[in-house]
């Protein structure tokens, strides 16, 4: 299928916000069902989903919005409040402009925490939760992430670093700081990238080092997000297991799609989501770290087909 590819600027003064830009893209033919993807952070953007993921679902049949949150991206604004109360409802003027119904809502790292909120509040109009490489528990993620660099710098006899964690393990854990700190010894320690890339993977990131739109806006992010959302939602101690229990509950379907080389989730973390899921509900590949729609696409795009009709 050839894919139709609208480049739109969303102004959105409905639900009490004032008129402000939002960026937004919609892939494939709006008949098809409807995929929105919420991209990780906060502070970051959909640039390295949209430049190369987006145009290949669309071509396998699905019609996928792609957007930048409020404040973060190229949705630039000054005055975002960055809460959950506005990503609904920038989310519900999506819905509005691009006439969507139900949708199924892809979430990959911190999406998958805003796409939850959303199903809360607008159960009726999500199909379906698919949380990519998202976190279920960030106080979790975190002792994960402390537990596997300790391992790392034990084994290297690295002093420095080691004395560092002891200092991060004294800290607050609900703080901003300690978070921060935590994702910046997982990027230290690549634990967002598998160790051995596919030749389908290798092909889409040289593809990437040469896309202008990805080398103007992949390294780029903000620090106002993750400051406002901590502020305001308290953010680092969000904990989605009673969410999740309560959609499946009342029918929602949720599934789960994580790299087994992503090192801010352990093997045990996954395994509690695949027994509340449902085992037919969750993939967990080989060779594939965070960006499990790079790194490996055509096994991804396989999962969505199969459980989104």
């Amino acid at each position: 299928m050839k894919a139709l590819l609208t480049t739109i600027l969303i102004f959105i003064g409905t639900y009490g916000l004032s008129a402000q830009e939002l960026y937004a893209q919609a892939y494939g033919n709006p008949e098809d069902q409807a995929l929105v993807f919420l991209h990780g952070g906060p502070g970051y953007n959909s640039v390295n989903f949209e430049r190369s993921t987006a145009q290949a679902l669309a071509d396998q049949g699905f019609y996928l919005i792609v957007y930048d949150r409020r404040g973060e991206g190229r949705s630039k604004d000054n005055n975002a409040k960055f809460t959950f109360q506005q990503t609904n409802d920038d989310l519900l003027g999506l819905y509005k402009k691009y006439k969507l119904k139900k949708a199924v809502l892809l979430g990959h790292s911190f999406g998958g925490i805003v796409a939850s909120k959303f199903a809360e509040k607008h159960p009726n109009k999500v199909e379906s939760i698919i949380l990519v490489g998202a976190p279920v528990s960030l106080q979790e993620t975190f002792k994960t992430i402390i537990t596997s660099t300790k391992s790392i710098y034990e084994a290297k006899a690295d002093s420095v670093n080691l004395n560092y964690i002891n200092m991060l393990e004294q800290m607050d854990h609900s703080s901003l700081q300690y978070s921060s700190y935590c994702f910046m010894h997982a990027m230290q320690n690549d634990f967002y990238t598998p160790k051995d890339l596919s030749e389908e993977a290798l092909a889409i990131y040289n593809k990437l080092k040469t896309d202008s739109v990805m080398l103007k806006y992949a390294a780029q992010m903000t620090y106002e997000a993750p400051q406002g959302f901590w502020k305001n939602e308290n953010y680092t101690t969000i904990d989605l297991k009673s969410n999740l229990q309560a959609f499946i509950r009342d029918g929602m379907k949720v599934y789960g799609i994580y790299g087994k080389e992503d090192g801010l989730y352990s093997e045990a973390q996954v395994a509690e989501l695949k027994e509340m899921i449902g085992a037919d509900k969750l993939k967990y590949l080989e060779n594939c770290s965070h960006n499990v729609f790079i790194d490996q696409q055509t096994q991804f795009i396989e999962a969505l087909s199969n459980w989104v009709e």
